[in-house]
């Protein structure tokens, strides 16, 4: 379902036991849409904490390894907030793609987080082809609204980040 992709643009996936399934669904989709994809887990649908695998996938896309990164839980809740913690990722719970199109066009964000038990497999195709087609108008020069609440947003993390041991 996700238009085909030409080029080596990797994509870090991962999800929690409750996520476990669609992951895989999702997985083959990037492939078959011919994107790379790192798959940081979790393996298996056995009971796990979901924010060791959110840490992965958001920690590559903050250094640049991986373009984008798709987590899956429950509710794509508990995923956004742990990857939101990692300075220069931008996560979005997306569970319809209204959703998905603008958290790209409007808020650049490089992160989807669904969940499993909220939405069904199709509709996550959906989503995910929507997240990965949609360019950030930001880029555009009637974008410039966007680059500039996203500089505020870039800021508001240096403000908060722990340098020395404290915060501000």
């Amino acid at each position: 379902m996700v238009q085909e992709h030409k080029g080596s643009v990797i994509i870090a996936i991962g999800s929690d036991h409750a996520g476990y399934n669609m992951k895989g669904n999702l997985k083959s989709t990037l492939v078959e849409a011919g994107y790379s994809v790192e798959d940081m887990g979790t393996y298996s649908d056995e009971s796990c904490d979901y924010p060791d695998f959110a840490l992965k996938v958001a920690e590559v896309v903050s250094r640049g390894e991986a373009e984008k990164g798709v987590l899956v839980c429950a509710t794509g809740v508990g995923m956004s907030m742990v990857a939101n913690r990692v300075p220069g990722v931008r996560a979005a719970v997306c569970n319809d793609e209204y959703t998905a199109r603008f958290s790209r066009l409007h808020n650049d964000a490089n992160v989807l987080t669904m969940g499993a038990r909220v939405i069904g497999e199709e509709q996550a195709r959906r989503i995910l082809d929507t997240f990965m087609t949609t360019e950030f108008e930001g880029r555009e020069e009637t974008g410039a609204r966007h680059v500039r609440r996203l500089d505020k947003i870039r800021e508001i993390e240096r403000k908060y980040m722990k340098t020395d041991g404290s915060t501000g």
